[in-house]
């Protein structure tokens, strides 16, 4: 996933152009449906208002345990899927989304429409990875030419081509959850930081097989036994490829990426943005990270006439090169061999699937059973043609009017925000002043793109799952490649349709809402206006001010960064995140285990400044009727509770603890709870001191 700051799962693209183009001076429109019962025509799932009453526990004092007053009875009646290592919201969504696509796939399929067209193309892939007996009878053999390839490394030289060669556009630089790759780099090609009109691309630290630099260097019992697990699916897929002495090859191999793991900066180092703004040109390259041939791995990787890399992290750059040249051919050869039979494993027979799954799966994330093979053909199909896929799922899952009524609804917060500026008692009227510029050239991307990928150039063949997903890699990545000879292309789309998650551009001052997150209990167009305004405006809300949180602020109105701060209010700004910063930290989701409360910054402050604004919002619309009580529970109160099942979420023990260790969201309990910072929670609610969330007024993080 190409992202900046994300709603689900973290944070950077080039500019894209809105569906719709929106500023933060447009006048309050109540586009909502008018908020009272008898105008509901509500989604009977979710209660007269459009809430899941049935999912409170009301035993609950909210003021104790608001995400449990909300979602108790939710919790306790709710098991995770076999399939899943942990259950939330995003995923009741996804599924739903999933089941749809599926339906689509399978009509593409059956139909197999006109040569050459996506729709031909999206069925003949699915169907590719959904014929189980032509992967069967391949056996390992998709493998043999990049193996072959592998085996016929002798210097160097060859070492930094084939490096090169195995480079990917897979990585984004500030969504924290998509920023590593087991590729030694990866590449991110997004606005250049400086100049936004043109494109840089953004070198980044890879090569671990585990999710984070701590799974290596941690000495607890925990992680060392699972770094033995790690060491023996490493013989076990190596054994799979046909590999002799697979034990002695895969110490070395995790020897080797325990030295990779050491030269890695920490998720918390890599979100910052002004140390990672760097520009090597091709001398440089040679010059600060010796180790690596990187004429030869420039050769290899397609860009040979690039003149300059963004190395997001240096030092990680010039460590990881440094091993290039120090440490054994073979164990390279090795290495290489191990992660391309791993990243195959997915399109190749049962015992490399299975076997990938048992540790990927069920050792790192604690889940038990493998996803149905027609769910995992939908997640792969959207992974290669995925807007060819989204223009099928838009025409059948999302109309205009919710189109409209989400414009409407992004124009009020988009005012609140811009009123909760003017309001600030810290800021200076010159940055204010600058804020307020920047809100105003805002665009919003809602449901989906004006403009869809190009799909032409990809050579999808039916019956070959494994070259399919190879191509369809391949063709990303030179798409990618492309774009650093041409203009910046501000019409693009960085999430499909019938993904359930948001984004914020800071590069490209934008939002973007795609069709699938549009549902209950997100959004619907029928419900309560105080529980949309709760959950999706609660969303749009978040997105706005990751525009202005830890690492959007450093951003100007043209996208480029660049300081438009006084230095008393960026103190000011830095004082405050690092007030929230510590009342995330005192959270410990495992014990012994605390939210870092830095890396879960920039979310936290998108949460409470952006349910703030959306509350704002809210009663702005109202035009000065009185908010209605339904069902005995006041406006407020269900504004509160749409948030609040927003993060409905369960884990499981390793999936939480990866989570924690390498996100930059934090647990949706904590999400739900940012309530305790905002002021008119307390009266709808009755909180009192002594209650377990309560905080004194001079307590409460005030940001924006």
């Amino acid at each position: 996933m190409n992202t900046w700051k994300t709603l689900l799962l973290g944070a950077c693209a080039p500019l894209v152009l809105s569906a719709c183009a929106t500023t933060a001076s447009a006048p309050v429109v109540d586009a909502t449906p008018a908020p009272v019962a008898e105008a509901a025509k509500p989604n009977p799932k979710y209660g007269t208002f459009g809430f899941d009453v049935a999912g409170m526990d009301k035993a609950v004092a909210p003021g104790d345990d608001f995400y449990a007053y909300a979602n108790g009875g939710w919790t306790k009646a709710t098991e995770i899927p076999a399939d899943r290592g942990s259950y939330a919201t995003f995923a009741v969504l996804a599924d739903l989304a999933t089941e749809r696509t599926r339906a689509i796939l399978d009509e593409a399929a059956k139909a197999q429409g006109a040569e050459g067209s996506n729709a031909r193309k999206i069925g003949d892939y699915y169907a590719s990875f959904m014929d189980e007996a032509a992967i069967e009878a391949a056996g390992a053999a998709p493998l043999k030419p990049e193996l072959d390839r592998i085996a016929a490394i002798k210097t160097r030289a060859d070492l930094s081509r084939e490096l090169g060669a195995t480079l990917r556009a897979d990585v984004d630089a500030l969504n924290m959850t998509d920023y590593t790759t087991d590729r030694l780099f990866g590449l991110w090609v997004a606005e250049d930081m400086n100049d936004t009109s043109k494109y840089r691309p953004y070198l980044m630290q890879g090569g671990l097989g585990l999710p984070d630099r701590a799974y290596y260097l941690d000495d607890s019992p925990r992680f060392q036994e699972l770094r033995g697990k790690y060491k023996a699916h490493i013989a076990a897929m190596l054994t799979l490829g046909g590999y002799a002495n697979a034990e002695a090859r895969a110490a070395k191999i995790l020897a080797l990426e325990t030295a990779i793991a050491r030269a890695h900066l920490t998720v918390d180092e890599t979100g910052d943005v002004a140390k990672a703004n760097n520009v090597w040109s091709q001398a440089d390259l040679q010059k600060k990270a010796p180790g690596i041939d990187w004429s030869a791995w420039l050769q290899g990787a397609g860009m040979t006439d690039q003149p300059v890399v963004g190395p997001w992290q240096p030092s990680a750059i010039s460590g990881i090169s440094k091993l290039v040249g120090s440490q054994p051919i073979d164990t390279w050869k090795d290495y290489l061999a191990f992660h391309a039979i791993e990243r195959g494993a997915p399109y190749l027979s049962k015992a490399f699937a299975d076997e990938h799954f048992a540790f990927n799966g069920t050792a790192l994330g604690g889940t038990p059973q493998q996803r149905d093979r027609w769910k995992r053909g939908v997640d792969n199909t959207n992974a290669a043609l995925g807007e060819a896929v989204g223009q099928l799922y838009v025409e059948r899952h999302f109309t205009p009017e919710a189109k409209a009524q989400m414009q409407e609804m992004v124009k009020n917060i988009l005012a609140a925000f811009d009123a909760r500026i003017d309001r600030l008692d810290w800021m200076s009227a010159d940055t204010k002043a600058k804020a307020k510029e920047k809100l105003a050239v805002f665009r919003v991307g809602v449901g989906y793109p004006d403009k869809w990928r190009d799909y032409s150039g990809l050579e999808i063949v039916r019956g070959d799952a494994y070259g399919n997903w190879q191509r369809a890699d391949l063709f990303d990545y030179r798409r990618n490649v492309a774009k650093l000879k041409g203009p910046v292309d501000h019409d693009e789309w960085w999430m499909t349709p019938q993904t359930v998650n948001a984004l914020n551009l800071p590069m490209q001052n934008m939002i973007v809402f795609p069709a699938a997150i549009l549902e209950p209990t997100f959004f619907d167009p029928n419900a309560d206006a105080a529980v949309n305004y709760g959950a999706i405006g609660g969303v749009i809300g978040h997105e706005i001010v990751h525009g202005f949180d830890d690492t959007g602020a450093l951003f100007d109105v043209k996208g480029n960064l660049k300081n438009w701060w006084s230095p008393a209010d960026m103190a000011q700004f830095k004082a405050r995140g690092q007030a929230l910063a510590a009342q995330y930290s005192a959270y410990e989701p495992l014990p012994g285990l605390h939210l870092n409360g830095n890396q879960v910054l920039g979310e936290n402050i998108a949460d409470l400044a952006g349910l703030a604004s959306a509350y704002d919002a809210y009663h702005l619309s109202l035009k000065g009727r009185p908010a209605p009580v339904i069902d005995g529970f006041t406006a407020d109160q269900r504004f509160y509770f749409g948030w609040a099942q927003n993060y409905r979420s369960k884990f499981r023990e390793a999936s939480l603890r990866r989570n924690v260790l390498s996100g930059v969201h934090s647990p949706g309990v904590y999400r739900a709870q940012t309530v305790r910072n905002l002021d008119p929670w307390y009266p709808a609610f009755e909180v009192k001191p002594g209650q377990g969330l309560y905080l004194t007024p001079d307590q409460r993080v005030k940001i924006w």
